[in-house]
């Protein structure tokens, strides 16, 4: 079968496109012909060689998928030969085929195709799990979401939104910010213009919950940002690992900063993410109140392209592979 690797780190160049064997269900897994897979963040992490795949993890890309089920694992019984499915993957979902732990995977919601499907998986699970399991948003409170134009970002805005939550977002072009207030952001700040903590307090908006994608930068300006008894989620480390934190911040708004990946989790966990996230989104995408936002598909053959969209930060919503 066709897959995506990288034989030596690098930029766009080093992702190859190869034949490789086709992989077989064990027990418990389900066998998934591939339809589209998500283009993520650390799918670029990975080939610069920044982000090693999990112990036993497949050395090919991919994070999320959807297609249809072709080969059943001995003792899985929740799926049928030819059904509809999306997945969350540890790898693998650049390829004509994946094999994936039956927990991992969720049929497809009504209103959406079955490509959009293959943008919903990893951006669901990470929202869900981090904002919602993690961080607690509750009806009435406040999000802060960094990076609000990314998949990640326009996910969070209509499942918080959905929930009661009043949404904010930066965003790095007013062509973004516009776009995010079409999904229900209230307010969206430009980093590249405005401090967004002095925008929050020209507001007088204190988040409940901060969800960060950029790490040691902005630490202690989320702290600063968040509420009595905030929540800041770090899910991302683009603006480096270390930072100082000012205990004595934290201490007086009686705060707490939490740091979290999907990826290397236990299938267990994954998939009781997986089972909380869909009983709760998947009806909200059935009726349109969230739906994902993709900004281009490519075929498995332009993956260069693909990653260089993101690469560039030039995309609003997902950027998806299709086979």
């Amino acid at each position: 079968m066709r897959a995506v690797i990288v034989n030596k780190p690098g930029g766009v160049e080093a992702l190859e496109v190869v034949d490789v064997p086709t992989p077989e269900p064990a027990a418990g897994e389900v066998l998934i012909r591939v339809t589209a897979a998500g283009v993520n963040r650390a799918d670029l992490m990975q080939r610069q060689g920044r982000y090693d795949p999990p112990p036993g993890a497949t050395p090919v890309l991919g994070l999320e998928c959807s297609g249809d089920v072709v080969g059943l694992g001995e003792g899985v019984t929740d799926f049928a030969l030819g059904e509809h499915v999306c997945a969350l993957l540890s790898g693998g979902g650049y390829a004509e085929y994946v094999a994936v732990p039956a927990g991992q995977v969720a049929s497809t919601p009504d209103g959406v195709t079955l490509v959009e499907a293959a943008g919903l998986m990893e951006t669901a699970a990470t929202v869900w799990s981090n904002v919602f399991m993690m961080g607690k948003l509750q009806h009435g409170e406040t999000l802060l979401v960094h990076g609000g134009g990314s998949g990640i970002g326009t996910t969070a805005i209509q499942i918080a939104k959905a929930f009661g939550a009043t949404v904010v977002v930066t965003v790095g072009s007013e062509e973004k910010a516009a776009f995010c207030r079409g999904l229900g952001a209230d307010l969206a700040i430009n980093y590249r213009e405005d401090d967004f903590v002095e925008v929050l307090r020209e507001h007088d908006s204190r988040p409940d919950v901060i969800l960060d994608i950029v790490g040691a930068k902005y630490l202690e300006r989320n702290v600063a940002a968040l509420n009595t008894a905030g929540r800041l989620v770090v899910i991302g480390m683009q603006g480096g690992t270390k930072a100082e934190i000012n205990l004595a911040a934290l201490l007086g708004k009686r705060a707490a900063v939490m740091a979290t990946s999907l990826r290397a989790r236990p299938s267990q966990e994954k998939s009781a993410i997986i089972a909380s996230m869909t009983s709760q989104v998947w009806p909200l995408v059935a009726d349109g109140s969230v739906h994902p936002v993709v900004h281009a598909t490519y075929p498995l053959e332009e993956v260069s392209q693909a990653h260089q969209v993101l690469e560039d930060s030039s995309h609003i919503g997902k950027v998806l592979l299709t086979l």
